[in-house]
């Protein structure tokens, strides 16, 4: 698959979660970083993705346990939460 298409199927599936937060947490995550990632990082975000937003969220924010697969650098990035902007109904 072309490398572009991969990347904007990949942002839909991620701003296409189902919640608000789900979308602002994973859908952010991606347009912060997703740009730059690697085929093994997108290949991870794209498995990542098959999961209950409950779970990756829960992960990112520590409040259920992380299971190893999940874990590490890319995950670490998520935990930041440093991507994610609020915006205030009207604005």
């Amino acid at each position: 698959m072309d490398h572009d298409i991969r990347l904007k199927r990949l942002r839909f599936r991620a701003w296409h979660r189902g919640t608000r937060e789900a979308d602002l947490m994973i859908g952010g995550f991606f347009d912060a970083h997703g740009a730059g990632w690697t085929t093994e990082q997108l290949d991870w975000f794209e498995a990542l993705l098959e999961e209950q937003d409950v779970d990756i969220m829960g992960w990112a924010i520590g409040s259920i346990p992380c299971p190893p697969e999940w874990d590490g650098e890319m995950m670490d990035t998520m935990r930041r939460v440093d991507f994610v902007t609020v915006l205030h109904p009207g604005m």
